[in-house]
């Protein structure tokens, strides 16, 4: 189903407004339309962006670590999401040491 792919800790792009090509993470889903989004640096925890599912690309990746503390309720810091954006970001650059 379309909403499944919404869910806590999913990785998102945002195709529409100002943050338009930006990676983001779902922190919560609000409704059927609209999720609350973050990305650590413009979008902080404290105060997460309410975005409409339809403004937004799903990234085929979630980060465990992080999937694991929004689902127990956990406190999420600003620094985690930002270190887990870095991290999918980095993961498929070719080794430096190759070139």
């Amino acid at each position: 189903m379309e909403l499944e792919r919404y869910n806590k800790g999913q990785f998102v792009i945002s195709r529409a407004g100002r943050d338009k090509g930006r990676l983001l993470i779902v922190i919560e889903r609000v409704d059927e339309t609209y999720v609350r989004v973050v990305d650590g640096d413009l979008r902080l925890v404290k105060h997460p962006k309410l975005k409409k599912m339809m403004h937004l690309n799903v990234v085929h990746y979630s980060d465990q670590a992080l999937n694991k503390a929004l689902e127990l309720g956990e406190l999420i810091t600003d620094s985690q999401i930002r270190k887990c954006i870095e991290q999918y970001q980095t993961k498929d650059e070719p080794s430096r040491r190759d070139l």
